[in-house]
């Protein structure tokens, strides 16, 4: 039976009127993911169409999800909330913080004991606040999330980037801040901007080799990094009813790396069987009920250029697989074009390492096509030639491939099976012999590939394929293998070729579980107590942030001006910088450390006070101590990649009060706003280059600050020179208020 049963019909009950209001005001037939949107709309029915990409509107999420990285700021915020229990059902998940390493049972352990501290802290939050916790090794946040908690045409909000993953079943998830989740938690409605809307019309069927992540991976392509920001991306067609709900949550869950605000397919026949399969006939029984609903309407099919803002057809009969990287998820090449790649830019061609697994691809049928490859290579008188590590997506997941047999595949090439957790994905990997920086290859299914994001190692070229493709690299050890048309060469001195992959998307004999690694929040948590040392290092009590003064900003310092991709790897590291995701002081030790400096192209910057050269944290934290104000400076996209919110923290505890960029990422921008930033843009994009080393800067126009007017700033040089541009904001009324109060959080303290 299904978490929240009674929350699903409920929803469901009120499908038939709101989307009839809702075509009212529309006059025209509506794609799915507008159905989903209006009918969580804050107000109730809709009483009027929003525009796309221009009108800001509060939606009523149905659910929360935390993982445990992020959770714990999000849960210190929710404490100075001033509300007793959650207002919508709310999850944390330990899936972060375990270090990869050794393999299952020892990284595990260590886990156990080096993070007590935080998961007693997140585990007693949850039996406080009516939380449900899952504990270390249950699982990663967006596998179990799937499993247990998404619903066709339901609505939620995450605390992570890859939450979209849950659009494989059909609900719009959307990755967060974690100042987002406690507005949501608070009851507060929740904010966005109508979404743009991309089709992708998938026609025909994959085949061989080419699996649903090639789908996203070439979309990634098409899209770049940015391409879908402010979208929605809904698929559609014969194409994407031919492949399965956890082959649909891969490609939703990597439309985080073209900037989509979520990915969804409508409700089907395949999401249908996983429902069932997981132990929730009585959710598809429902859906089944309003499964007119749950999918665009006939006139969208027939025309889609008519109803979305852009339209991408793929045909899978075509489609090859994949292989994206290095240092970005859109810089691909199929596996006939990767040879000349390697040859043209001088990639290592030696593979060292190969991972397959974590939130992206980690499902039963991820393995089993996996799994089939190594038979085959096996049968056939192959040996890998690299290391191989494996981390499932959940405890049920893992279970039940042990007891299928699957996992003993894998341990005859001697893969390292690790906890189900984010292990290298998120950059908890403990690589022996990263620390050198040596140039060298691997090949993963995971998502993301920046530069140190898995090992560390600013050296190590990350490449993005799917599982199968992932397990033929270990075989061949070798970037220009095509396992299309190349053959290997077996101890025997044979040549011989690869047999296509075979899966299974569902287990034959269901899934299986002995403990799921879920514990329940206390019915009345009222009287249970939070305790959080003074001394700790890991955890810290939040102060509220100040509230603005009524003045324009003067005499700013400069920062940082970073140059070309800032991510929020760049603005504030994961990996061992994890640890410290509950304590604001000590992780704000690690500000824009990986940030390049414009005028140095080195991670560092100059303090105007000093006239040295230091590390942008070390000299934002003099700043800080000597009353400095500052801002910070930045390119295109700033902020891309994960949802952490600490990447907005980190600046506001540190006493940096603006942010001004070419471009932002949606949720880094939100995040910024949230903690009472200034996030502006350049109005005209080439100021970036006025800005000089020792400027000071002032933000004139506060006063008068207003959606959709511009505020001016003024650059005064070390010359003395002065010269004034014009910055655009899309800040409205009521995140002007967040910013006039300090912080969003500040308002909704206020209110309660």
């Amino acid at each position: 039976m299904a978490f929240d049963i009674d929350l699903i019909k409920k929803v469901y009950s009120q499908y038939p009127e709101k989307i009839a209001k809702a075509r009212e005001v529309l006059n025209r037939p509506m794609t799915f993911a507008e159905k989903v949107l209006y009918t969580h709309l804050s107000e109730g029915s809709a009483t009027k169409s929003y525009k796309r990409g221009v009108d800001y509107v509060d939606f009523d999420p149905d659910r929360v999800a935390m993982q445990d990285a992020t959770a714990q700021m999000a849960v210190l915020q929710f404490m100075l909330s001033g509300r007793k229990t959650v207002a919508v059902p709310s999850t944390i998940h330990a899936d972060h913080l375990i270090t990869a390493k050794e393999g299952v049972d020892i990284d595990l352990e260590i886990a156990n004991s080096k993070n007590k501290e935080v998961y007693d802290f997140l585990q007693s939050a949850g039996k406080k606040y009516g939380i449900g916790f899952w504990k270390p090794g249950a699982g990663i946040i967006h596998q179990i999330v799937l499993e247990n908690y998404a619903f066709p045409g339901g609505m939620m909000i995450g605390t992570d980037s890859h939450t979209p993953n849950a659009g494989g079943l059909g609900i719009v998830a959307i990755g967060v801040g974690g100042a987002d989740a406690v507005d949501v938690m608070a009851g507060m409605p929740w904010e966005l901007k109508f979404p743009k809307l991309i089709g992708v019309k998938l026609t025909g069927k994959l085949n061989g080799w080419s699996a649903p992540k090639d789908i996203i991976l070439e979309v990634a392509k098409i899209l770049t990094v940015k391409g879908g920001t402010g979208y929605i991306i809904e698929y559609f067609g014969e194409g994407a009813e031919s492949f399965s709900a956890t082959g649909k949550a891969t490609i939703c869950n990597m439309g985080a790396e073209v900037g989509a605000t979520t990915s969804l397919f409508a409700y089907d026949d395949n999401a249908r069987k996983y429902l069932i399969s997981t132990d929730r006939h009585d959710v598809a029984e429902e859906a089944d009920k309003i499964r007119e609903y749950l999918r665009p309407d006939d006139e969208v099919y027939a025309n889609p250029e008519k109803y979305y803002d852009q339209l991408i057809e793929i045909n899978l009969d075509t489609l090859e697989p994949h292989i994206n990287g290095p240092f970005s998820p859109d810089r691909a090449w199929t596996v006939s074009e990767i040879k000349k790649a390697v040859e043209d830019n001088n990639f290592p061609k030696k593979i060292e390492v190969g991972l397959i697994g974590s939130c992206t691809n980690s499902s039963y049928e991820d393995l089993t096509r996996a799994a089939s490859v190594v038979r085959d290579a096996l049968s056939k008188g192959l040996k890998p030639k690299t290391e191989f590590y494996i981390s499932p997506g959940s405890e049920q997941v893992r279970y039940t491939a042990e007891r299928d047999g699957i996992l003993d595949v894998f341990k005859q090439i001697n893969a390292i099976i690790l906890a189900n957790a984010c292990g290298p994905c998120i950059g908890q990997w403990d690589r022996e012999g990263a620390d050198k920086g040596e140039p060298n290859t691997i090949v993963t299914s995971f998502n993301r590939n920046f530069a140190k994001r898995a090992d560390g190692n600013p050296n190590t070229h990350a490449f993005v394929a799917s599982p199968e493709i992932v397990t033929a690299y270990t075989f061949s050890g070798d970037l220009t293998f095509n396992p299309l048309t190349d053959y290997l060469v077996n101890d025997k001195g044979e040549k011989v070729k690869l047999a296509q992959p075979t899966g299974i998307d569902l287990p034959e004999k269901g899934f299986d579980v002995k403990d799921r690694g879920f514990v329940a929040p206390a019915e009345d948590g009222a009287s249970l107590e939070i305790v959080v040392s003074p001394d700790s290092e890991r955890l810290q009590l939040l102060t509220p942030f100040e509230a603005w003064d009524g003045k324009d900003y003067t005499d700013l310092s400069l920062l940082i001006k970073a140059k070309g991709k800032c991510t929020t790897d760049h603005i504030s590291m994961a990996g061992p910088w994890l640890r410290y995701r509950g304590h604001l002081d000590n992780i704000s030790n690690n500000l824009l450390l990986s940030a390049v400096n414009a005028f140095t192209d080195l991670p560092n910057t100059k303090n105007v006070v000093t006239g040295e050269y230091g590390k942008t944290p070390e000299v934002a934290r003099y700043y800080r101590n000597n009353k400095i104000a500052s801002i910070i400076i930045g390119d295109e996209n700033y902020g891309e990649g994960s949802s952490r919110e600490h990447a907005a923290m980190e600046p506001r505890h540190m006493g940096a009060k603006v942010v001004l960029v070419r471009s932002f990422a949606r949720i880094h921008e939100t995040n910024l706003k949230k903690q009472g930033m200034l996030a502006l843009t350049f109005a005209n994009p080439v100021d970036y280059d006025k800005v000089q080393e020792d400027d000071k800067f002032d933000i004139v126009g506060l006063d008068t600050f207003a959606a959709g007017k511009q505020l001016k700033v003024v650059l005064k040089h070390k010359d003395g020179s002065v010269e004034e541009i014009m910055a655009n904001h899309t800040y409205n009324k009521n995140q002007i208020e967040w910013f006039k109060y300090g912080s969003a959080l500040n308002l909704i303290r206020a209110n309660n």
